[in-house]
């Protein structure tokens, strides 16, 4: 195959679904691995009768591609990325793009797009979402870099993607340099915060309820044709109703020690870079490393006990009040992962378009859901929008949400069933909401232990005061600042 559409390097699952895509919407791929028999293996099987070629080494691959060469890169993010790149340098020429589709750190993709546009190389880091299935089938794409290089490979990214009911598919131009990666980020960092949330929620059914397996698998069917109608509580639903060969629920048997690649954990830096109170995702990234302490909870289990307290309320009462504490949950950590959206996006000037990273995750990704149509909605009244929690829908639903939220986290406390995403998620509503925190004391005890100053409420912002607390402090403050 020559003057082929595009080449695709890296043949685990993501990649060999993603050419198969490609394929089946019309575009000749050229694919390698370094492995190359990996190469001859996937044409002979699953590509074979397709429009798809092999090439075993990089040189044949950029020889077999139509100008500019589109390549595009599936192996694992860091330092074999950056080899990948390396290797390709020497067949590439001015105006060629380079695509890097994996899970890497945004700022690894702002180096990259301004290394390779020093040497006249677009680059393109994309994040993909929608696991294996949407690879195939079509998943949510999130492309951001060199923007002179989109026009290039628009037809494909948006063919291949998922589309919506209306049609529209589920991948627009996110922003320069490593904006799409740092999209994917926050969008696996709400992953994290969504699935700990169900968890939770499945935990209060099974201890503090006793509800069976079925009987959870046909709440979560209900719920998935209500306002919590979303990919992963279909998914929830699934798995409490599979039964290994011998009867036995699957789900009972597999051992409660999360792993985790890494995103979840960049969000929440991320945030405390920037200093935004991304609370329920570092609790769900906690919950996971809490989790991984396996030998350590059975040994604490035997010394520490909790309450002694049986839920003896109306429990089709908390069932319901479960649902509405899950989705006002929901909401907060959009809200969350949005604040950091667009403090991010302030200060690298990307000028973000909310309303259309909704639609991106609209469909084909891990995270879609039905509500996130009320999420682009929000943007599209008001592009200026603070906090989704103050979008007249959202607003109304928490308000609603309220009382089964408050009414759930008081129960889990009661009988000691952990909850720390919805609970904090509650916590930073609280917060939000609150017109005078207690910041004033921790600002007084700052100045007093550090000097650090404080401003006044009876005076202009942005005056800056020190007191002599012990009266042998003197009057020399320390400077103003925030770390």
């Amino acid at each position: 195959m020559s003057d082929a559409d595009i080449g695709l390097i890296g043949l685990a699952v993501m990649g060999e679904n993603l050419v198969l895509n490609m394929a089946s919407n019309g575009y000749n791929v050229v694919v390698y691995n370094r492995t190359t028999s990996k190469v001859d293996e996937f044409l002979a099987g699953r590509a074979a009768g397709k429009s798809i070629g092999g090439a075993h080494s990089l040189e044949e691959l950029c020889s077999k591609l139509a100008r500019p060469r589109r390549l595009m890169i599936m192996v694992k993010a860091g330092a074999a990325v950056d080899k990948v790149i390396d290797g390709l340098l020497p067949y590439l020429d001015e105006g060629d793009i380079v695509i890097d589709g994996g899970n890497s750190e945004f700022p690894d993709s702002i180096r990259r797009t301004d290394d390779l546009a020093a040497r006249g190389i677009l680059f393109i880091g994309t994040g993909v979402s929608g696991g294996e299935e949407g690879a195939l089938k079509g998943p949510s794409i999130m492309p951001g870099g060199n923007p002179e290089a989109w026009p290039h490979v628009k037809p494909i990214f948006q063919s291949i993607a998922a589309k919506t009911d209306a049609g529209e598919p589920c991948c627009e131009w996110v922003g320069r340099g490593g904006a799409g990666h740092f999209v994917k980020m926050v969008h696996n960092g709400i992953e994290y915060g969504d699935m700990q949330m169900i968890c939770e929620t499945y935990q209060m059914m099974k201890d503090g309820l006793g509800m069976s397996n079925q009987q959870m698998h046909d709440v979560f069917s209900k719920w998935n044709g209500g306002v919590l109608d979303s990919y992963l509580i279909e998914i929830t639903r699934d798995i409490l109703g599979f039964v290994d060969e011998d009867g036995t629920s699957t789900v009972d048997v597999i051992l409660d020690k999360a792993g985790q690649k890494g995103t979840g954990k960049w969000t929440a830096i991320s945030a405390l870079d920037v200093g935004q109170p991304l609370t329920l995702i570092g609790e769900a990234v906690f919950a996971r490393c809490l989790s991984a302490l396996k030998d350590e909870r059975v040994s604490a289990s035997k010394v520490l006990k909790g309450p002694d307290s049986k839920f003896d309320g109306d429990a089709e009462a908390l069932v319901n009040d479960l649902e509405q504490a899950l989705y006002a949950s929901k909401i907060v950590s959009y809200a969350q992962g949005y604040q950091l959206m667009r403090a991010i996006s302030d200060e690298k000037d990307w000028e973000l378009n909310y309303g259309a990273i909704a639609l991106m995750w609209r469909g084909g990704c891990i995270i879609r859901s039905a509500f996130l149509g009320n999420i682009r909605d929000a943007f599209e009244k008001d592009a200026g929008l603070t906090n989704l929690l103050l979008d007249p829908f959202f607003e109304s639903a928490v308000e609603n949400a309220q009382s089964s939220w408050r009414r759930v986290v008081a129960t889990a406390a009661t009988l000691g069933i952990p909850m720390p995403a919805i609970s904090s998620a509650l916590a930073y509503f609280d917060g939000y909401r609150t017109e005078r925190l207690p910041a004033n004391l921790l600002q007084a005890q700052r100045d007093y232990f550090g000097a650090h100053t404080y401003e006044r409420t009876d005076r202009p912002r942005g005056e800056y005061f020190h007191t002599n607390w012990t009266g042998r402090g003197g009057t020399t403050a320390s400077s103003t600042y925030n770390a």
